[in-house]
């Protein structure tokens, strides 16, 4: 910038400071009226040591003062600086309903207010509670020392101070809350779950959100609370909305502020009908207690489309637990109860069929041409089976009790293990599916992979096989194991939603559905479609129709005919097939016990499995639970 004041010729450069000093000269001169001019006027010595002293003292002043604010009171300028910066607050959105198949709502939402702040909005030590901390300490019904340890010990720079206000605190800190720099009310969703334990299973529950969705998320805010179980974790995109923003800018002139509407979470549709479920959920826990047991399961399915009507899984627990916040106590009895009502059974639990294989197992002997649906085997209540090692070795392998002449049709209604020990694995000189033929099938009818329900958690099933157990267990393959495959025992594993997709291509004449929960999302604001789902099929047209229609007339047998195991279904308003289905579990006269069931015969609007654990003995179960269920479903409209 001085270079203006520069002076250039070919032989001298004049600096700025000399032009300055012959300027004070020649006017030196001119006020004494000297007649010689001087061309310039040397400083004193003196005058230069005392300009640089003050330099130097103004240097020292500056140096002191910047170091006093930088470690003294840094951390308070800060803070100040951090309000007058402003900030940016989340606003949440309005959480989605959730309605049953007749627009009933499952999930309603009431208002929560927490209180939040900023944890760099807090100057102070270690040493040193403020009063500021001790005022909302106050209002809020804490400790100081807890509040002041949330805000040492928390990872993030929004610190929730507490939760779920009370509207006395409420009322209270609206009042002060500009006293408190950096703090806010944040109104957050609470769930309202209305049928609760009936329902907590499909539903689910939301509960604050963790470190690791926090860091798997965006637009969450490290106190926000997010889908944990069931349709609240599956649908979380859906349900959740974006969110909103308020910023604000401030200064000691003036603060301004602006916002970012948040748009409410989409709505979920389900095909589920909440009466049905609670039917059934009561129905299966009276009986269950009835018969000493403790736990079990239930589907209902349309067979026409794979719409889930109903999903129970007992015991249960309450999602409005966890909808405020649980206790410590509560979540501990919760996860320590041997019962595990947080396990979806419906959907997860491993279970053997047994005889409830029994109509797959047909199929498939059918579709293999193994033997004529009218052949006769008899069924003497037992086959002995020489061991293919040592001929002097003999197996013996029992049914229930004796059948006597039975055909397929017959062989279904009365749950014959004889006949299905003779097709599944062979005897005498009827041939038998084997083990890699019988794991085809079961596998074709879903029972060796997820169905794709759009719930979290679903077990895949398992089906054993000659490699399998040979890697597994170091073991060769025997006939026995095909013997008791045939019937649903062995290592086989399945859930009771696989029995009733694998049932439902059974009543439908061979199309096997993706189970599906939700029917349909719709807007929260406009309430139109966002997303219709339809129908989705996994497979058709493995099994031909016309061998499906003799297996269903055996399990309609089971229900008219004198013998038939399931005849306690005849008293229905609407015409039914069943078929019922007992596996050992290796506990001495315990069993878990199956009953599947659709209607009406003619035209399946139904498809109904329901099963129940470790149950004393081999009284009925299931199929009084069935009976009801379908009797009030079949009924309810005429009333």
């Amino acid at each position: 910038m001085l270079n203006k004041y520069r002076i250039k010729n070919s032989n001298i450069d004049i600096e700025p400071h000399e032009v300055f000093l012959d300027k004070l000269a020649h006017s030196k001169e001119e006020e004494l009226g000297l007649s010689e001019k001087k061309f310039e006027v040397p400083l004193k010595e003196k005058i230069s040591y005392v300009l640089f002293g003050i330099f130097f003292v103004l240097a020292v002043l500056l140096f002191s003062r910047v170091f006093y604010f930088q470690i003294f009171q840094g951390k308070q300028l800060l803070t100040v600086a951090e309000n007058n910066k402003g900030s940016v607050n989340i606003i949440v959105p309005t959480r989605g309903i959730i309605y049953d198949k007749n627009m009933k709502k499952l999930v309603l939402n009431s208002p929560a207010y927490d209180l939040v702040c900023d944890r760099a909005k807090f100057a102070f030590s270690s040493s040193q509670i403020t009063s500021e901390i001790k005022e909302i300490s106050g209002i809020v019904g804490l400790k100081p020392i807890d509040v002041f340890s949330k805000i040492q010990n928390v990872d993030s720079s929004e610190v929730l101070i507490a939760d779920n206000l009370s509207h006395d605190q409420l009322l209270n800190l609206e009042a002060k809350i500009n006293n408190f720099q950096g703090c806010n009310i944040r109104q957050n969703t609470a769930r309202d779950y209305v049928y609760g334990s009936t329902l907590s299973q499909v539903l689910g529950y939301t509960a604050r959100i963790n470190k690791d969705e926090y860091s798997n998320s965006e637009g969450y805010s490290i106190n926000d609370y997010i889908g944990k179980t069931g349709l609240e974790k599956y649908y979380e995109a859906y349900l959740r909305g974006k969110t909103g923003q308020a910023k604000s800018a401030s200064s000691s002139k003036n603060r301004t502020e602006a916002v970012l509407e948040p748009k409410a979470g989409d709505n979920l549709v389900l095909n589920i009908d909440a009466d049905l479920q609670k039917h059934l959920y009561d129905a299966l826990e009276k009986n269950i207690q009835k018969m000493g047991g403790k736990k079990g399961a239930a589907v209902a399915m349309n067979p026409r489309t794979g719409a889930v009507l109903a999903l129970v899984s007992y015991p249960s627990y309450d999602d409005n637990l966890f909808s405020g916040g649980i206790t410590q106590v509560n979540y501990s009895k919760i996860v320590n109860d041997p019962s595990q009502p947080l396990f979806n059974r419906a959907i997860a639990a491993k279970y053997p069929t047994g005889s409830t294989i029994k109509p797959l197992e047909a199929s498939a002997a059918l579709q293999e041409k193994l033997i004529s649906p009218t052949k006769l085997i008899d069924d003497p209540g037992y086959i002995l089976v020489h061991s293919q090692y040592d001929p002097n070795v003999v197996y013996t392998y029992g049914g229930v009790k004796p059948h006597g002449l039975v055909d397929m049709r017959k062989a279904i209604a009365v749950s014959s293990n004889i006949y299905f020990y003779t097709i599944g694995g062979g005897y005498g000189d009827q041939k038998g599916l084997g083990p890699a033929r019988i794991k085809q099938y079961l596998s074709l009818f879903g029972w060796n992979q997820k169905t794709g329900i759009d719930l979290p958690g679903e077990f895949s099933g398992f089906i054993p096989d000659p490699a399998w157990k040979k890697a597994t267990k170091g073991q060769s393959w025997f006939d026995g194991d095909t013997y008791n495959l045939s019937i649903g025992q062995s290592d086989l594993q399945t859930t009771p939603l696989q029995v009733a997709s694998a049932y439902c291509a059974i009543a439908n004449g061979g199309t096997l559905y993706k189970p599906q929960v939700v029917n349909k999302i719709i807007s929260g604001d406009s309430k139109e479609t966002v997303q219709q789902f339809s129908p989705q099929i996994i497979r058709s047209n493995f099994i031909d129709a016309k061998n499906l229609q003799i297996v269903r007339e055996g399990m309609r047998d089971g229900v008219t005919e004198t013998y038939g195991l399931s005849r306690s279904l005849s008293s229905l308003p609407v015409t039914s097939a069943a078929k019922t289905g007992t596996a050992e579990i290796g506990i001495a006269n315990q069993y878990n016990v199956w009953s599947s069931v659709f209607a009406p015969y003619e035209s399946p609007e139904i498809v109904l499995v329901v099963t129940a654990e470790n149950v004393n003995g081999l009284g009925a179960v299931t199929l009084p639970v069935a009976h009801d269920v379908l009797e009030w479903y079949f009924s309810k409209d005429k009333k």
